[in-house]
């Protein structure tokens, strides 16, 4: 979705400050910067944990999606960010209506996305800068803490197993949140999520980048409008930082993408906007070579779907078969396979 609404007013004075910071640099080989030293911040492992924690599950009152951004499955449970019915939904099938899911949360502003370890669950509550962290305790789920301050408008939150770390990622300011859980529960028996180290890309300050995507140890970070260009990166080898390896200047037609994710041999990229943020060229593309798109020399495989045109968000994979997010349209989850670079058995569920 655009938020031309939300930053307008803000990249005048981010501009501004790029413009001077950058004419002073030569080189950005190795471009991060801490906004807090690591030793403050684990140091506040139990900051933001709730008093009285809320166990969460009432009924969803709405009987459609209202700009689903992403879906999900942990163990046997589904979960949605319903984004501008500002919350996150589950249930254990996707054949319910949506009536009769239950609500894990309803005191977001545009939640993008929700990740978890199987245990604890972290949900970027976008337009009010920080994560609400639940903790899933033998049948429910309790909202035990909320962390504040995350950067501008947090977007895209993952769970990375190798290193057992959420990663949290602040759309606007180009910072990753590195957050891990204690290493044990309180007397009560809920866990904390602390912020473990926070590095950031100097290159992504000010741009409105949706989301990252790690392959094995490499970060890629799509295009956003204003710098139309994805940018490849790895942790450098102190762990201290981000080095930039790779950049791909993207067409302007593709400028404001969503996501990234690579199948087989092929890089899928949902996009919003064009480098104007005009949702009309809102597309689906693939190539097998990120260098392609700044000629145009991709795929385009939007039709391929069948299905209206809107503006299509996050894909995910659950169990072996693609879901993907889908609004501006009234087809909001769209399940679908891949068989030899093929799109196949697309079922719109709802």
């Amino acid at each position: 979705m655009s938020k031309k609404r939300y930053i307008v007013s803000v990249i005048f004075i981010i501009i501004v400050f790029l413009s001077a910071c950058t004419e002073k640099k030569e080189t950005q080989t190795i471009i991060w910067e801490q906004t807090k030293n690591n030793n403050d911040l684990t140091d506040n492992i139990y900051e933001g944990m709730l008093s009285e924690p809320v166990i969460c599950g009432q009924k969803n009152t709405y009987d459609t999606l209202n700009v689903a951004t992403y879906i999900t499955k942990v163990d046997d449970t589904y979960f949605i960010a319903d984004c501008y019915h500002n919350q996150i939904i589950y249930n254990e099938n996707l054949t319910d209506p949506l009536n009769q899911w239950n609500v894990l949360t309803d005191e977001v502003h545009y939640a993008h996305t929700i990740a978890s370890d199987g245990v604890m669950f972290l949900v970027d509550d976008t337009e009010n800068n920080r994560l609400l962290v639940f903790q899933k305790i033998q049948n429910d789920y309790v909202h035990t803490q909320t962390l504040e301050n995350i950067g501008m408008r947090p977007h895209f939150v993952q769970y990375d197993a190798k290193s057992e770390m959420f990663l949290a990622w602040s759309s606007i300011t180009g910072e990753m949140y590195f957050i891990k859980k204690s290493d044990v529960p309180d007397p009560k028996g809920y866990y904390s999520l602390y912020i473990e180290k926070i590095l950031k890309i100097d290159a992504l300050f000010g741009v409105y980048v949706r989301s990252f995507t790690m392959i094995e140890d490499e970060f890629y970070f799509v295009s956003g409008h204003n710098n139309q260009k994805i940018l490849k990166a790895i942790i450098n080898s102190s762990g201290d930082g981000f080095e930039i390896t790779a950049e791909y200047p993207v067409a302007d037609q593709i400028a404001g993408m969503v996501q990234l994710i690579k199948i087989g041999k092929f890089y899928y990229i949902t996009v919003s906007t064009d480098n104007q943020e005009n949702q009309d060229f809102a597309t689906i593309l693939r190539t097998d070579n990120l260098e392609n798109l700044a000629s145009g020399t991709y795929e385009e495989i939007y039709d391929q779907f069948g299905v209206s045109r809107g503006t299509p968000y996050y894909i995910t994979e659950i169990d072996g078969r693609y879901y993907m997010t889908h609004h501006r349209t009234n087809e909001n989850i769209i399940a679908f396979d891949i068989y030899e670079d093929q799109i196949e058995y697309v079922a719109v569920l709802y």
